[in-house]
């Protein structure tokens, strides 16, 4: 299946047991417990030694056919399936870093990946450090013994910087650098995140992959390209578990006692949303970008940011990464927060609300809505400004939404 394309691969996963009733779509097996025949299949189970669903805070079948999906697209080596975005950052930062440890990131960050990083992974004596990630040199000079990681977004929110993830590889592997993804903003359809360098996605199913924002989830994504046996914490792992070492930790350690299970029913409801992802990822972001001229052309905006306008900074790279799809999400500024909340109250057909990629277009104030909780001073060093809109574009026809926009610019000037 390794030439089809990815709607194909979606649709055709198979199925780890064969279905007794012979469906089509995995059943959803919304409960907690499963039995054995006997007491010695039970232990078996439970010393990891036959493959097995006991408890489905620990696995669940259901949940196991949506990871099977991911792990047909993307050739993963593991993996895992978790109850939101930000619970796939945790898991993942908690299973590779220990206290002392340090990672890389930038300060343009989701804010609630900032506050995770800053309020509560500090106080457990994780540190963060600071750097452009446009600059692989300057990456590369805050290297020490104890970095774990350089941790990214492929395209930042609500900034929409891209930074060149090859390059930073090209420091990141020779140093043992684990490299670290959140690629919410582009799944695996969108981005092949292996060939450029990326070796653990951490993705957001909650938007794109849920089939419209019909559910809470998160994912994991371990592509088996890092030697684990450079990790300190997991050096034991590595030997026993090889390439398998990160997601076998996952799964017997981290993601069972803290608890941030996917639910039986949203898994079904976010496998559904991978078999239609291809088309509405190509509908958004044709959408988008008919949006991001039509703002530029017509000068009812201060400026406009999109990685996919030739004039943005970063269209080089978001091309060579993202080819002509560098997400669904567009930013641009008005004169005030006073003329962004003019123009936002007077739309009629984008949604005030906050989520990214829903089938419905959203709008949003991010300085004062996902960012509220920052002071000026930490607004202006994680670049969001209090003149900037967040837009994030949906699947309905790309001429009404423009329409709507402009109506809406033309009364709030």
């Amino acid at each position: 299946m390794s030439d089809r394309a990815f709607s194909t691969k979606i649709l055709h996963a198979k199925f780890l047991k064969a279905d007794a009733h012979g469906s089509l779509h995995m059943p959803v097996y919304d409960n907690v417990t499963f039995e054995f025949k006997t007491a010695e299949e039970l232990e078996l189970a439970f010393k990891g030694k036959s493959p097995a669903h006991m408890y489905s805070r620990i696995s669940n079948p259901t949940v196991e056919h949506f990871e099977q999906r991911l792990k047909a697209v993307t050739g993963a080596a593991g993996v895992l399936a978790l109850a939101s975005g930000m619970a796939a950052i945790a898991n993942t930062l908690l299973t590779i870093a220990k206290a002392g440890d340090n990672i890389i990131t930038s300060r343009h960050l989701f804010g609630n990946t900032y506050s995770l990083l800053e309020q509560t992974l500090k106080e457990w004596g994780l540190e963060t450090r600071y750097a452009d990630l446009t600059q692989a040199g300057e990456v590369a000079r805050l290297f020490d013994g104890r970095t774990k990681a350089i941790f990214l977004e492929t395209i930042t929110n609500p900034q929409l910087e891209v930074a060149d993830i090859l390059a930073l590889s090209a420091v990141a592997r020779p140093a043992g650098v684990l490299i670290i993804a959140d690629t919410t903003m582009t799944p695996p359809y969108l981005f092949s995140a292996k060939a450029f360098g990326v070796d653990v996605e951490v993705i957001s199913s909650t938007k794109w992959i849920s089939g419209g924002a019909t559910s809470l989830g998160g994912v994991i994504i371990d592509h088996g390209s890092y030697d684990w046996a450079r990790n300190a914490k997991l050096a034991t792992d590595a030997k026993k578990f090889g390439p398998f070492a990160f997601i076998s930790r996952l799964r017997r350690e981290v993601h069972r006692n803290t608890g941030a299970c996917l639910s039986a029913h949203n898994a079904y409801l976010q496998s559904l949303g991978l078999e239609t992802l291809a088309l509405r990822v190509d509908q958004s972001c044709a959408n988008t970008l008919k949006i991001a001229e039509f703002l530029q052309a017509s000068g009812l905006a201060r400026s406009v940011h999109y990685p996919g306008l030739a004039s943005s900074p970063y269209y080089a790279a978001a091309r060579a990464q993202f080819g002509d799809k560098p997400g669904a999400v567009l930013t641009f500024d008005l004169t005030s927060k006073e003329q962004c909340f003019k123009f936002i109250n007077a739309l009629q057909l984008l949604r005030r609300a906050t989520n990214l990629h829903d089938n419905r277009s959203l709008v949003i104030h991010p300085a004062s809505t996902i960012f509220g909780e920052y002071d000026a001073a930490q607004l202006q060093l994680m670049g969001v400004r209090d003149t900037m809109v967040r837009v994030s574009v949906g699947i309905e026809e790309g001429r009404d939404l423009i329409a709507d926009i402009q109506q809406s610019l033309e009364a709030s000037a």
